[in-house]
């Protein structure tokens, strides 16, 4: 039976993986620099591919696609030697002339399927860190950003091992062709619905998946905070990428008496950010397809807008839009919107905003805006997200020492930094003993008495080596006090 073209291009990585050459961390070093070499030489092409895309200019590229890539290599590059080292671990009684430690190993070879709506940001940050683990990975960008696709199967290619880091160009199908072969790890970013298909085809070889979704993500405003400054970064958090952000807020909370201060607050912003005419506005991007556009403009069917609602079919356009006085049961309260319109909803207090939240799927992040630092506390001990962030948003992705994933229907697994490292290796457990002290060792063996079952618990449980130091230096402290004791007192006499 013929392989498919898939098929083939998995079992040429898989077969270069087993060659051995990714283990050494020169070669993995060698990979990084010339991802990074790609991304800052190639950041036309990048960029024109965007605009294409999504709308995206030149600058917006640059700050919200290709610095992060940038970033995140460096931070592997200074690293890797510290996270590729063995991780020395307590040691017990029973261990202490052993050698106990972790070793982080290659899993093998990943599966990474990239997102539209920024295609290269959350495509090649995975891949940094399944090349700093020193894994195989095949790449397969989204067809809905075609262009960014093409670019990335053309380009890519001349700066990477062409058979350990192949890029597969394609859509529905190369993805299901791909999702039947054999892996060691799936990373996917994009919707809850495909999330699923992908845990599926995973579960048939027991493959463990790291899934990057959405939902609907909430901000509460409360009355207590600075509006002005809250609602600037709500307006950038909100429309930046024309709402087609997985962590953007997605709708927000407030209580009625501010309601209004909110959508002036976000009106003055919208014209502050984007001009009186963000359709002609070189910042400002466009829906990603025709068939997304339909379906965000449906979902503002009914509701109350009050600020923008314009669109344009032929252009992909839909203006910065706010709605005000929606109902928990309206339709665009549904769905994660994914697109430039923000609802507003009014909740009595930050009590009945706790409870709105809890009642529906565990969102991406919440986003709160206050001054009370008990309240923020409060929101994170009485709900739950995969992350949380107070008084500002998205930037919380930006930080390469925080982990980045969701939870409950949000997703699953996390990465940036050393979390993507340690998500993409298996943290190996390593325990090298000797041969002697076979004596301590006889209350394992048979016959098993009461006896030898007493001594296993003493060393198992009542004396650990934490213990043991803390008796040690109390030893210490109480055999240096009495030294001291006795020479006052001989000084005395």
């Amino acid at each position: 039976m013929d392989m498919s073209r898939e098929a083939l291009v998995v079992q040429r990585a898989r077969e270069a993986f087993r060659t051995g050459r990714t283990r050494p961390l020169e070669f993995r070093k060698q990979q990084l620099r010339n991802l990074l070499k790609f991304v800052t030489e190639r950041k036309s092409e990048i960029a024109d591919a965007l605009k294409k895309d999504l709308g995206k200019s030149e600058q917006s590229t640059e700050l919200f696609e290709t610095l992060g890539c940038e970033e995140e290599i460096h931070v592997a590059l200074d690293h890797l030697c510290e996270w590729a080292s063995p991780r020395p671990v307590e040691r017990t009684l029973l261990t202490l002339q052993d050698q106990v430690f972790v070793q982080p190993q290659p899993l093998g070879l990943v599966l990474i399927i990239g997102a539209w709506n920024y295609p290269w940001a959350v495509t090649l940050q995975p891949l940094v860190g399944a090349i700093a683990a020193g894994n195989a990975a095949v790449i397969k960008p989204s067809e809905l950003s075609c262009h960014s696709s093409e670019v990335m199967a053309e380009l890519l290619p001349q700066y990477l091992d062409q058979d350990l880091y192949p890029v597969v160009p394609g859509g529905v199908a190369e993805t299901q062709e791909l999702l039947r072969q054999r892996w060691e790890h799936i990373f996917f970013t994009g919707s809850t619905s495909v999330g699923r298909q992908v845990m599926l085809a995973a579960g048939a070889h027991l493959t463990p998946v790291t899934l990057e979704l959405g939902g609907k993500s909430p901000c509460y405003v409360h009355p207590d905070c600075d509006l002005s400054v809250a609602c600037r970064r709500i307006t950038w958090g909100k429309f930046v990428n024309c709402g087609q952000t997985c962590i953007a807020p997605d709708y927000v909370l407030c209580e009625p008496s501010v309601q209004d201060r909110v959508v002036e607050e976000i009106r003055k912003c919208i014209k502050e950010f984007y001009t009186e005419n963000p359709q002609s506005f070189k910042d400002y991007g466009r829906i990603i397809n025709q068939r997304h556009f339909q379906r965000i403009v449906g979902l503002m069917e009914g509701g109350a807008v009050a600020v923008g609602g314009d669109y344009d079919e032929k252009d992909r356009y839909i203006s910065p839009t706010v709605m005000k006085d929606v109902s928990p049961d309206a339709k665009i309260m549904q769905e994660e919107i994914f697109g430039p319109v923000l609802p507003i909803l009014p909740v009595r207090g930050v009590d009945d905003a706790i409870q709105f939240i809890n009642d529906r799927e565990k969102p991406l992040v919440i986003y709160v805006f206050t001054k009370d630092k008990k309240l923020i506390q409060r929101m994170i001990s009485e709900t739950s997200s995969g992350a949380l962030l107070a008084n500002d948003c998205l930037v919380h992705f930006t930080v390469s020492t925080l982990p980045f994933g969701g939870v409950g229907n949000s997703g699953m697994g996390s990465y940036k930094g050393k979390h993507t490292f340690d998500r993409l290796s298996h943290l190996r457990s390593c325990l090298i003993k000797s041969l002697s002290l076979e004596a301590v060792n006889r209350m394992r063996y048979p016959p098993h008495t009461h006896r030898k079952n007493h001594w296993a618990r003493r060393l198992l449980l009542q004396v650990t080596l934490r213990r043991l130091r803390r008796f040690t230096l109390f030893s210490l402290l109480v055999g240096l006090a009495a030294f001291v004791v006795q020479r006052f007192l001989l000084r005395s006499a």
